[in-house]
């Protein structure tokens, strides 16, 4: 195992856990709070200081948790001389069920910065949006948002399933 490795993972696992945490937070509770906070007339706070700073994190962590599980698939050896990078992205050998995930985790990471990101920035108004372009962009977010749940399910399944050290000695051999 690489010295960089358990770096990589670490930080993989963490941005992991803050992405999936917030993503998780967004459908099952934010959602509903700021529904029913809109029709008390309290929706305010929420979404002016609870939404931004959760989406902030939301999305750096998005990226965080991708750079560094690439980082980290590049650390892993493959058969054929190519890195644990390329054979996962390739679908390869035993590096498949982890560029399965990694693959999810990708469409997700897409899904945060080229649907869900910008349609919530017409949302809490921080760039200019008609109503009904408000209410086009709360539903794209929200059927993005939604489509990232159901796909974090298999993501992490594969992602655990994957190369590692506790997979390569009990589930390889």
């Amino acid at each position: 195992m690489p010295n960089s490795d358990w770096i990589f993972r670490w930080f993989h696992i963490m941005a992991g856990i803050m992405w999936i945490g917030l993503l998780y937070f967004f459908n099952f509770v934010n959602v509903a709070a700021t529904k029913e906070a809109t029709a008390a007339g309290e929706a305010g706070p929420i979404s002016k200081y609870v939404t931004p700073r959760a989406l902030f994190w939301f999305r750096w962590g998005a990226v965080v948790t991708w750079i560094f599980g690439a980082a980290l698939l590049g650390t892993m050896p493959a058969p054929g001389g190519d890195n644990g990078f390329v054979d996962a992205f390739l679908l390869r050998g035993r590096m498949a069920p982890i560029g399965f995930g990694a693959w999810l985790g990708t469409i997700m990471l897409l899904n945060v910065w080229g649907l869900i990101w910008p349609n919530q920035k017409k949302i809490l108004g921080f760039v200019p949006a008609t109503d009904e372009e408000k209410t086009k962009a709360r539903r794209i977010a929200f059927l993005a948002s939604r489509t990232n749940t159901m796909l974090s399910i298999p993501m992490l399944f594969f992602m655990a399933t994957g190369p590692s050290s506790f997979s390569q000695t009990f589930l390889y051999h």
